[in-house]
């Protein structure tokens, strides 16, 4: 790695790509990924998942200038000034997440959930400083979250005890949510909406905060900053910043590690509520001093937790002018460009940041512009590296969960449960191994089990991913009432991007996704449309394919069916799409081709769609 000394240059070392390799063949800290060993394996950085990075790799390699920018932090303003402005410190670090402004964004919710909604604000008034998440793995903001890596925004792990605490609150919410859907079907978006933002800011922020009086047990993980990784778990982490803030409301370094920090707490949690609180605490720090590149940083990594790329782009440039070694603006930027659909750039930005601030961050990324190109052993290798070199627990079960979701891509569905198994083994909490568990064991013909552990998932955090596969597993399953449970996984996809909107994040594709298939069709070609029109990568093009084909639009649909797989990425659901819009176009060769393609590449992509693919490419093989 290369920190940087007081006066902001570069301290002299060699490059990464100059180290060499011992002949035991054992890693040399700091090389980079693309032919290299991984950084120091005593050491992980803080990992993040595929849409952010952490800001520093440990303690002792952090940049020389964070460290004086912590240490000459100033303690206040004039002495007339000082009351006032530690009053708006800790109005600013502990408020609440407004459920309030959500039930009024979404139109009239208050009728239906307004009883709720007054009780969750008056929780969160009583108990802000404990308010925490459940660890700083970072799970991305891109598609690659929503489709086939996962959530979007979910996440975290928890102490053992999390559905005991809090676990009601959050069920009985979301079974309001999905009786309100089914009384009222016209008015039940904002119903949702309102009593889903009970259920994430009641039941999910409270979980792994302290309650009655006790602490909760939180896993340690990755954290999202120097001062974060001193107190080794989020939680704590924010309620000391919060806690310091009041007592130093000008230390612009704390205000951009607690923006941060809500930034984390919004994703590992599937909160969009946290957001506006990370924007102000960024703001803030960058009102007390604009060139601070941790901000910058933040501000960066925000943007694309909202799905706002380009601005994303453009602020992780911002802070690498400041420090071209800031390694959540080298990340956010790979990250950013990816989801632009630049690809050839992206690769790029992946090599630079590889030369610059080689990590477990940086080489998730690497691995992932790799898939993207169709390149598994690339992406494999990598990945496998950066898992021998991690120790912390957040790494291990980031890394290991990335490894489950590349093999689960192949239809590698016992070699995808054993990397699930060991993130698991690493933080029984961890989402996203929960949930990669879930699809490989229904793949795998382990249906019941899928089911369960995808109940359990819902429970705890009602994010679209989970619910919908949960809602295809019930369709799948046939059984005696599972057709209005999967219509309530549905309703609450829709509950969940309603506040997700309202919060400021850009929720089209979220909503492309779950609406061609189990919504309003109309509603999923127009945000299918709106996204492209932002963005050309493979994610979008797939669904705006998809989009146009439900439709009836299927000459419009398969140019874009082509483009989503034109860059080699192995996905069994594009292969999917395509074969159906190209059956439905007249190309019957094609669509054997692509059909046959999916189910042999992944053969349990999807409980409906590998049915449906099977049934097509039969009706295919007869007319032949």
């Amino acid at each position: 790695m290369s920190p940087r000394t007081n006066d902001g240059e570069p301290e002299p070392t060699r490059p990464a790509s100059a180290r060499p390799v011992p002949a035991s063949g054992t890693p040399v800290p700091g090389a980079p990924a693309s032919g290299g060993p991984l950084a120091n394996p005593g050491r992980p950085a803080p990992h993040p998942g595929p849409g952010q990075a952490s800001e520093e790799a440990s303690p002792d390699t952090k940049t020389a200038a964070d460290t004086k920018t912590a240490a000459e932090a100033p303690s206040g303003g004039p002495a007339e000034a000082a009351p006032r402005a530690e009053a708006e410190a800790q109005a600013q670090a502990e408020a609440p997440a407004d459920t309030g402004a959500v039930a009024h964004a979404e139109g009239g919710a208050e009728t239906a959930a307004g009883a709720e909604a007054e009780a969750a604000q008056a929780d969160g008034d009583a108990g802000a400083d404990a308010k925490a998440g459940h660890g700083a793995q970072d799970h991305g903001t891109g598609d690659r979250d929503t489709d086939d890596r996962g959530t979007g925004g979910g996440g975290g792990g928890g102490g053992g005890g999390e559905l005991a605490v809090g676990g009601d609150e959050r069920v009985a919410a979301v079974r309001r949510a999905g009786a309100a859907g089914r009384r009222w079907r016209a008015a039940q978006l904002s119903a949702c909406a309102a009593m889903l933002a009970v259920a994430l800011t009641a039941g999910a922020i409270a979980l792994g905060a302290v309650r009655d009086g006790q602490n909760v047990p939180v896993s340690t993980a990755a954290a999202v900053s120097p001062g974060l990784l001193a107190s080794g778990d989020l939680d704590s982490s924010i309620t000391a910043l919060q806690a310091h803030l009041r007592s130093q409301p000008r230390d612009f370094g704390g205000w951009a590690t607690l923006g941060l920090a809500y930034v984390e707490q919004a994703r590992t949690k599937g909160d969009p509520s946290r957001y506006p609180q990370a924007e102000q605490a960024l703001k803030r720090s960058l009102s007390l001093r604009s060139d601070n590149d941790q901000a910058l940083a933040g501000r960066a990594a925000l943007a694309a937790a909202r799905h706002d790329f380009a601005n994303a782009l453009d602020l992780a440039d911002q802070a690498l002018k400041q420090n071209p070694y800031n390694e959540r603006a080298l990340c956010s930027r790979i990250d950013a460009l990816v989801e632009l659909g630049r690809y050839d750039d992206a690769e790029e930005a992946a090599k630079t940041a590889d030369e610059r601030r080689p990590g477990v961050p940086v080489f998730t990324r690497y691995a992932y512009v790799h898939e993207l190109r169709g390149d598994v052993t690339t992406a494999r290798r990598v990945l496998e590296r950066a898992l021998a070199a991690s120790t912390s627990p957040g790494d291990i079960a980031y890394v290991a969960a990335q490894l489950g979701q590349l093999a689960w891509n192949q239809g590698d569905y016992a070699t995808a449960l054993t990397h699930y198994a060991r993130a698991l083994a690493a933080d029984e909490n961890y989402l996203p191994a929960l949930e990669g568990r879930a699809r490989a064991q229904a793949a795998s013909g382990r249906q019941a089990e899928a089911v369960k552990g995808l109940e359990l998932i819902v429970a705890r955090y009602p994010l679209p991913g989970p619910l919908v596969e949960l809602g295809e597993l019930y369709e799948a399953r046939g059984g005696e009432g599972d057709a209005a449970k999967a219509e309530n996984q549905y309703l609450l996809v829709d509950a969940w991007t309603a506040i997700a909107r309202a919060n400021g994040v850009n929720a089209d594709l979220d909503t492309a996704l779950a609406a061609a298939d189990h919504g309003d069709r109309a509603t999923a070609l127009r945000a299918a449309r709106d996204d492209w029109s932002r963005r050309h990568t493979v994610h979008t093009a797939d669904a705006l394919a998809w989009a146009l084909h439900v439709n009836g639009k299927d000459a419009e649909a398969l140019p874009y069916a082509r483009q989503a797989t034109a860059t080699g990425y192995r996905n069994a659901s594009f292969l999917y799409h395509r074969g159906v819009i190209e059956k439905a176009t007249g190309h019957p060769a094609d669509a054997r081709t692509h059909l046959a393609a999916a189910l042999k590449l992944n053969p349990g992509f999807s409980p409906l769609g590998a049915r449906e693919a099977r049934t097509a490419l039969k009706t295919l093989e007869a007319s032949k």
